[in-house]
């Protein structure tokens, strides 16, 4: 995973931060675009077919389209725990604000001139509370007998209308019963909204505060199913998934060349023959039987170094494309942070070993200072210039707290000049933690269970719990594509370790 300070960064942008929380503004619109992104391009295989291409019709296109954005979707639930759908808002100064903008304050205009009227005009009135009856009726359960009863007879449409017909309709005893239902149902997150609410006196701001809290109230609904269904999800989603993935790829004709690609380079490099030029964690595989399972799991390391710019990402994996970029990125920045740690530690010595507030000081400070790189347009360069300032600063001063003497301009000097150099790929301590790390990660997928992490390599005990956080992630990532496309798997593996048995 080394990380090369001139290159730009593979992740497109991306923030981690967006992409973590898993949020669609519009769900299906949101996985759409996200299957758009990572879906590969007609022009990707240039593979002879072994049969003529069969022409389908627009139908089974949109068919096989809608199952991916299904299959994207539940996946989403599955894999994120804290996936959620958030109210959509357009952007500031967009056309679709603008048209949205004007169309609301038309609605709303017309029906402030119709209260307006001498006698007052409740037809829009009327509209708007048939929508917000259907919208509580939304929100109950089937036990919810009592409550259903309540609103048909208060918001009683035929009985409103007579009322608004001969002059008697009492807007504010309606709207306090909409509030009063409305805190009711509403999560506990929502009771400030509520009560805001009831000092709304203005008829037409308050429906306005009324469909705003009404919306708020389905997403919340929303989430909370979403968080119900996720355990059954869960136990139909591999069948689902495999199922949906199946048939999008038989009509759109394709096949897993890349897939089979990305595994025949892995049996390659493993095979006993290649080993000793594959470095040191393959070269531990290697020492094992070349299995299925070895290949499959030294495949999934090499996602983690995968170069998104120029190399397709394998057909099975196209969903998790982001996450395995965002992973990239944040063990990139974990490794620079494990090798800066190290050579401040052994640059300190004996003198601040012990003072586990400088350490946790220092280790911050650091954190704060790399959360931006491999996004563009941060230079790395740049950054471990600060970096360096940053900690020969706070070292010297933590020396001089303890009595001991701080850097000498030569030593200052070098100790920049080293991490200044850590972010290159032949450095050699960033490809000794980098090593590490992916020795933890290759072994850890080899645990029985999540919480069965194997023992941590020597040097990265200071990045513990921030690489155990990632393991537990990548692991949940791969266990589940394991059992979504092992049938794909097993028969791709079976076909190159049956050849490569052949030519041993």
């Amino acid at each position: 995973m080394p990380l090369d300070p001139d290159k730009p960064s593979t992740s497109e942008g991306e923030s981690g931060d967006s992409n973590r929380e898993r949020s669609a503004e519009n769900p299906e619109e949101s996985v759409k675009k996200r299957i758009r992104q990572n879906t590969p391009s007609p022009q990707r295989g240039n593979t002879p077919q072994a049969s003529p291409p069969r022409f389908i019709s627009v139908e089974e296109l949109m068919e096989a389209a809608k199952g991916v954005t299904n299959m994207a979707l539940a996946h989403e639930i599955v894999l994120s725990g804290d996936f959620q759908i958030k109210p959509k808002e357009p952007p500031e100064g967009s056309l679709e604000k603008h048209v949205r903008d004007i169309v609301h304050k038309a609605f709303w205009d017309c029906f402030e001139a119709q209260f307006q009227e001498d006698p007052p005009v409740y037809d829009h009135a009327i509209i708007l509370l048939g929508e917000i009856k259907e919208t509580l009726f939304s929100f109950l359960l089937p036990g919810h007998t009592r409550l259903r009863n309540q609103i048909n007879e208060v918001l009683d449409l035929e009985l409103i209308k007579q009322e608004a017909d001969n002059g008697a309709l009492n807007i504010p005893r309606l709207a306090d019963f909409i509030i009063g239902l409305m805190g009711t149902l509403c999560a506990p997150a929502r009771d400030e909204e509520i009560r805001k609410l009831r000092h709304i006196k203005e008829p037409i701001a308050l429906f306005r505060a009324i469909f705003s809290v009404l919306d708020l109230m389905k997403v919340d609904m929303a989430n909370f199913t979403i968080s119900s269904v996720r355990p059954h999800l869960m136990q139909q989603s591999v069948e689902y998934e495999r199922k949906k993935f199946q048939d999008f790829f038989e009509k759109q004709q394709g096949s897993l060349d890349i897939v089979t690609k990305w595994l025949q380079e892995v049996a390659d490099t493993l095979a006993p023959s290649r080993s000793e030029e594959s470095g040191p964690v393959a070269t531990e595989a290697a020492d094992k039987t070349l299995c299925p399972v070895s290949v499959l799991n030294q495949a999934y390391i090499k996602l983690l170094s995968w170069d998104h710019r120029h190399k397709l990402f394998p057909e099975t994996l196209l969903m998790d494309q982001i996450r395995f970029q965002e992973m990239q990125m944040e063990l990139a920045q974990l490794t620079l942070l494990g090798s800066l740690l190290l050579i401040t530690h052994n640059s300190a010595g004996a003198a601040l070993s012990g003072h586990h507030d400088f350490q946790d000081r220092i280790k911050n400070v650091i954190k704060v200072l790399l959360q931006d790189v491999g996004s563009v347009p941060i230079n790395t360069n740049d950054v471990l210039a600060t970096v360096s300032e940053k900690i020969c600063f706070e070292l010297n001063r933590s020396l001089a707290q303890h009595g001991f003497t701080p850097f000498s301009a030569e030593r200052e000097a070098a100790l920049k000049g080293q991490i200044q150099t850590v972010g290159s790929p032949s450095n050699q301590v960033y490809r000794l933690i980098d090593n590490r790390i992916q020795t933890f990660l290759l072994k850890s997928l080899g645990s029985s269970s999540l919480r069965s992490l194997p023992a941590l390599p020597s040097g990265l005990g200071p990045i513990q719990k921030e690489l155990e956080e990632i393991a537990v992630k990548f692991l949940r990532l791969v266990n589940y594509n394991k059992m979504v496309f092992s049938p794909h798997y097993d028969s791709i593996l079976s076909k190159i370790l049956n050849k490569e048995g052949s030519h041993a």
